[in-house]
């Protein structure tokens, strides 16, 4: 059995899934998809490990804000934002880049 798999991740982008269920998507071009799909799909990033930024959604952080949703960067992790649906999606990115 293997120790370890090899990952093509740079860093990881952490979203809260409940907040996701909550808002009921709003980001995409289409305005229907959650904030992990549509980032995955912006950034053009295939699932899994194959990828260069792994983007997780997490269970509940305990923060629960109204209309928006939780995200950060895993190695900025004293920084979190809450994002609004129907925010483009070139500045969530770039906020969590």
């Amino acid at each position: 059995m293997r120790a370890t798999i090899p990952s093509k991740w740079t860093r990881t982008i952490v979203v809260c899934s409940k907040c996701s269920k909550r808002v009921g998507g709003g980001f995409g071009p289409k305005k229907r998809a959650s904030l992990a799909k549509a980032l995955r799909e912006w950034l053009d990033q295939p699932r899994g490990r194959r990828a260069s930024v792994g983007i997780v959604e997490s269970g509940c952080l305990k923060l629960c804000p109204k209309g928006r949703v939780v995200a950060f960067d895993a190695a900025q992790p004293n920084e979190w934002h809450l994002v609004k649906p129907g925010t483009a999606m070139k500045d969530v990115a770039r906020a969590l880049e």
